[in-house]
């Protein structure tokens, strides 16, 4: 499930790539499919294993262009060990609700972003966030959990102030908001309840096979209760001469 539309996005063969808080890799297998030399980076070392073993399989499937490239490392957002301007493009998803130094998560996307590179910046959205945490303490008052909730305009200036220029903005997962809305209602950890089930198993469903009802469903609903907001940002070259 990619909330990341990498068309828009414009990743071309060749780019280098970061997928910061990569997790369990779903952005950074798109970025390796579509010929990124791409570097999966999160704090867990359990996950980047698993992400380095599938990058792995990728290849020895010839699932990916020959010359592109990938790896799996582990450390910190907030004290990304690369030089400056290393990266033509940079992913951050559903990371930055977690981390209570989100400024300085950004100013260090932005830091290894190249003159000219592009970024994909995801955050849960405020509506379908703020009714979740209405409706269980339990969906946010966890270790590593979601400590704030996003208005848009919010990250949009963190994101200028940082350097950035907002090309775009986006909602993904629409019809991801109820079934949140819904285990929220009935406990976030009581995976037997009839009705969530039965909704998980319609979001596989949908997810393995896109039907055509489903997909034009989301894109009508996305604008009004999307799950997430997504920004697409460049940052500027600055002129010879201005620096």
């Amino acid at each position: 499930m990619l909330t990341v539309d990498f068309d828009r996005l414009g990743v071309k063969p060749g780019d280098r790539a970061i997928d910061i808080g990569a997790g369990a890799g779903r952005h950074s297998f798109e970025l390796y499919r579509r010929g990124a030399d791409v570097t999966a980076f999160d704090r867990s070392a359990d996950d980047m294993k698993a992400v380095a073993e599938m990058f792995a399989a990728m290849e020895l499937e010839g699932e990916v262009p020959a010359d592109a490239r990938a790896c799996a490392e582990v450390g910190d957002a907030l004290e990304l060990p690369y030089a400056d301007e290393t990266f033509d493009v940079v992913l951050i998803s559903e990371v930055l609700e977690h981390v209570p130094q989100d400024v300085r998560a950004i100013e260090e996307l932005t830091r290894v972003l190249k003159p000219g590179g592009v970024a994909a910046i995801t955050v849960p959205r405020w509506f379908p966030e703020k009714i979740c945490w209405a409706l269980s303490d339990a969906y946010h008052e966890v270790e590593g959990g979601h400590i704030r909730i996003y208005k848009a305009d919010e990250l949009a200036a963190k994101l200028t102030a940082a350097g950035l220029t907002i090309r775009g903005r986006d909602h993904a997962h629409a019809l991801h908001a109820p079934y949140w809305w819904l285990k929220c209602a009935v406990g976030v950890d009581n995976d037997d309840n009839v009705l969530t089930k039965a909704y998980h198993k319609l979001l596989v469903w949908d997810l393995m096979h896109k039907p055509w009802l489903t997909r034009s469903l989301e894109s009508v609903l996305d604008p009004v209760m999307g799950k997430s907001v997504v920004f697409y940002v460049e940052k500027p070259v600055v002129p010879v001469a201005a620096r």
